[in-house]
């Protein structure tokens, strides 16, 4: 029998017996062993500990026995006993290691640790189980330093409202922190539905959670979710459909006003016939973090990422690589809104024992070195699925019973976030709607977000809702945008977005005229040193945008003007204005556009946007604008 210990010792010998009574009830155990009568080979062992309370070897005995029946806490305590009555030897070192994984499983590191010494001085050298106990020492180590140095960490429930269920799990909210998703179920039981459930927050105050949707929670589960920024796409796992790959599988819905598509399957090609689960959502839901159990990971479950195709598919995950995956099990992964910080739970780096949270920070050679979150958020349970909103203030999680929870078993509870858990950048958001600017009704578009500091690379990309015109992008603090708003058959709109504005959200709608003769539109992320006429290199994002318009309407015609602000000489205004509206159609006809198509004017300081009386108000005069003929 595996993990049965069976050494004899002499009657005199320190953790024998020289108890008749107890020697014989030993002996009874050893042959109902033999006879795999394991429930009265226990109550033998128990006989004879009964008799003689220092008899260590049926301590062991019993202590093994129970480990091969799968209850491991009896097998701690009977080994705890027992090896502190025996004597340390080489005939142990098996107990020592199988008593240690015990000890450190219920954060009991200094036994953990004491032990696994003991197993390493007296166990076989060049052994996987000599490298476990290695790296376990390590762990120990770690484990007793960060309960020594704990992070400042005070959760608080959502509060009775919210964890009206016995079990709420798994939070993420939309990126302006007013809608909340999470898996909650009645109960622990078997027969529990598992659904997910949506709470909106009015003025402050958390509202009572409904259902999603009858399109999406049915009589199977449906758990472990993830909204993008706009709470407009959702990805979730459930198991055992009829038109699943695996066990469990990735499903997508969308929504549109106030109703969730019917979930599909997310094909062959992000599922598999393995695990998928617990995916997380970039903010314009274009990107699928999730973890997997497929061939060619790393170990056991990894964490895979999937990227939204111009096409419209979805292309083939990508596992993460041994900077975050390792030979151990990583779940729940978490990507910030800003993009630049994961959080994910793994058992395969130094932590406090079973799962522990991370973060890693994106670097420009890819994802950096993972720090553990600490204690007390990391204990030597299983922690899981954490959310640290787009600012950095709050973060979400659920744990046990708290105040303020009822009788929830398992609570969602919000903390301010520690500095060291903080991500990378802080994220704020704009948020507005879209409209035809004749009829005056919502519109559906895209909203495309570009990083003017990386050109032509695609931040976001978002489309408002048909019903509405709302729609929701997030913009890191101090970096600069080129916002483009786009819809079939009307001039495209831009805003430029500028570094100190994404101090705090913005509120930015806009109106896209139809393309019929006269309209306009304001070309905003064209740019040119001060008296200078040449494009300056962050210009090409705008003018690459306007150069697809142009492709996608082939039949206009286009005055391409520029304007100016009151600054010098009227003269010299005009001139300027005249060559930069060239510069532009220089660059367009450059690009293949027919030079036909276009008349370069400049109107210098004629035709202001708005009065010269600051320099937002003349930086607003000092522009490109775009007029249909």
């Amino acid at each position: 029998m595996v993990g049965l210990s069976a050494q004899s010792y002499a009657q005199t010998a320190k953790g024998g017996t020289s108890n008749s009574k107890a020697q014989k009830a030993f002996e009874e155990g050893n042959k109902l062993v033999q006879a795999r009568n394991f429930p009265k080979a226990l109550l033998a062992y128990e006989e004879a500990v009964k008799r003689d309370s220092t008899y260590g070897e049926a301590y062991l005995q019993a202590a093994g026995l129970y480990r091969v029946m799968q209850k491991p806490e009896e097998s701690y305590q009977f080994y705890r006993r027992g090896l502190a009555l025996l004597p340390e030897q080489p005939k142990l070192a098996n107990d020592y290691f199988t008593y240690a994984d015990l000890a450190f499983a219920r954060g009991q590191y200094q036994e953990a640790g004491t032990y696994y010494e003991k197993f390493i001085k007296l166990g076989r050298k060049n052994t996987k189980q000599a490298a476990h106990a290695q790296r376990q020492v390590k762990n120990v180590a770690f484990a007793q330093k960060a309960i020594k140095e704990p992070v400042a960490f005070k959760p608080q429930s959502l509060g009775e409202v919210v964890n009206k269920m016995g079990l709420q799990y798994s939070p993420v909210l939309t990126t302006d922190q007013q809608a909340l998703l999470f898996t909650a179920r009645q109960g622990s039981g078997e027969l529990d539905d598992e659904d997910l459930y949506l709470a909106y927050r009015k003025n402050g105050q958390w509202q009572e959670p409904v259902s999603i949707s009858k399109n999406i929670n049915t009589e199977l589960n449906e758990g472990a979710a993830s909204l993008s920024g706009d709470g407009r796409t959702l990805v979730f796992t459930t198991c055992n459909r009829q038109d699943s790959y695996g066990s469990c599988d990735l499903y997508i819905s969308y929504r549109e006003g106030d109703e969730w598509s019917t979930p599909k399957n997310m094909g062959r090609t992000v599922n598999s016939t393995s695990w998928d689960s617990q995916p997380s959502l970039s903010a314009d839901g274009r990107t699928i973090y999730f973890a997997s159990n497929r061939p060619g990971g790393q170990g056991g479950d990894d964490l895979w990422v999937t990227k939204l195709k111009d096409d419209g598919s979805w292309g083939a995950p990508v596992n993460l690589g041994n900077k975050i995956n390792t030979p151990g099990r990583e779940n729940s992964p978490f990507l910030h809104a800003s993009g630049n910080t994961l959080y994910y739970a793994t058992d395969g780096l130094q932590g406090m024992g079973g799962l522990d949270l991370f973060k890693v920070s994106r670097e420009k050679g890819g994802w950096g070195t993972p720090l553990n979150l600490g204690y007390p958020l990391n204990t030597h349970r299983d922690e899981s699925s954490i959310f640290i909103s787009p600012d950095n203030k709050t973060g979400y999680y659920s744990g046990g019973q708290s105040a303020g929870a009822g009788k929830a078993e398992v609570a969602l509870l919000q903390f301010e976030v520690p500095d060291v858990w903080k991500g990378k950048t802080i994220s704020t958001f704009a948020q507005g709607k879209v409209f035809d600017a004749v009829s005056k009704k919502p519109l559906k578009a895209t909203v495309q977000v570009y990083d003017l500091d990386s050109t032509g690379v695609i931040s976001q990309q978002v489309s408002s809702d048909g019903s509405s015109g709302e729609y929701t992008i997030v913009l890191n603090q101090k970096q600069r945008y080129a916002l483009f708003v786009t819809a079939p058959g009307h001039v495209l709109e831009s805003r430029h977005i500028s570094a100190t504005s994404t101090s705090a959200p913005l509120a930015l709608d806009f109106y896209l005229q139809p393309v019929n003769k006269g309209a306009k539109a304001v070309l905003s992320n064209i740019f040119f040193d001060t008296g200078k006429a040449e494009l300056r290199s962050e210009s090409r994002t705008e003018l690459d945008k306007l150069f697809q318009f142009l492709r996608a309407n082939p039949k206009i015609k286009v005055e391409i003007a520029g304007h100016t602000d009151n600054v010098g000489q009227a003269a010299a205004n005009q001139k300027l204005s005249e060559a930069r509206a060239k510069a532009v159609v220089a660059y367009l006809v450059s690009k293949g556009a027919p030079a036909t198509l276009f008349q370069a004017k400049g109107y210098g300081q004629t035709q202001p946007a708005a009065p010269n009386t600051s320099e937002e108000n003349r930086q607003l005069n000092r522009r490109i604008e775009l007029r249909i003929l």
